[in-house]
Formats: structure tokens, sequence, C-alpha cells
């Protein structure tokens, strides 16, 4: 239960995180509450996921899902350039993330 809750925060971080980039320093409401509430769910999620996870794998978990989602969404929407080693190295965060938890 403690994976799929990490792996459920990991993908509210990457909610989170776009939600702040267009929340415009948190002037347009929408984006500002959806930040505040992707934010909070994301952070309950791993302190529960940590509660039966060790630290630094839960967190390297989170994070690399996180940061692999939101930078994979900003490249679908074209907010952000898309190249071949670019995926590659997402790819590798993926790999990783995939290590983390096999070897757990």
């Amino acid at each position: 239960m403690a994976w799929l809750v990490l792996v459920v925060s990991g993908v509210l971080e990457a909610v989170w995180a776009t939600a702040l980039g267009r929340s415009d320093g948190f002037t347009r409401p929408a984006p500002t509450i959806v930040f505040g509430l992707g934010l909070i769910l994301s952070m309950a999620g791993l302190a529960y996921a940590m509660r039966t996870l060790p630290v630094g794998t839960s967190y390297a978990v989170w994070v690399g899902i996180g940061a692999a989602l939101t930078v994979t969404y900003a490249m679908i929407t074209g907010t952000e350039s898309t190249s071949i080693v670019k995926i590659l190295l997402i790819l590798g965060i993926v790999g990783c993330v995939i290590g983390l938890k096999a070897l757990h």
C-alpha cells in the first residue's frame, strides 16, 4: 500500500509543480488552488509512505516520478523543448526509480 501511495504522491508532485508554474506567482486563483491542494496531498502521501519505506528511497522515488512527469508534460504541451537526449535522460530517471523499487 505504501508504494501505491508513494507513486500517487509522485504524480501529485508533478501536478503541483505544473500548477505553480501556471499560477504566475500566485496571482491566478485556479492554478494557485490546484497547487495548494496538490502540495498538501502530495506531502501527506509522502509522509504516509515514509512510515514504512526508507526515507532516502521514498524521497528519491517521489522526486523522480514528479520530475519525470513534469518535464514530460511540459514537452508534450510545448512549453519545453524536446530532444532525444532529454527523453533518454528522463527514461534514465524512470529506470532508476524502477531499480529502487526492485531493490526494496
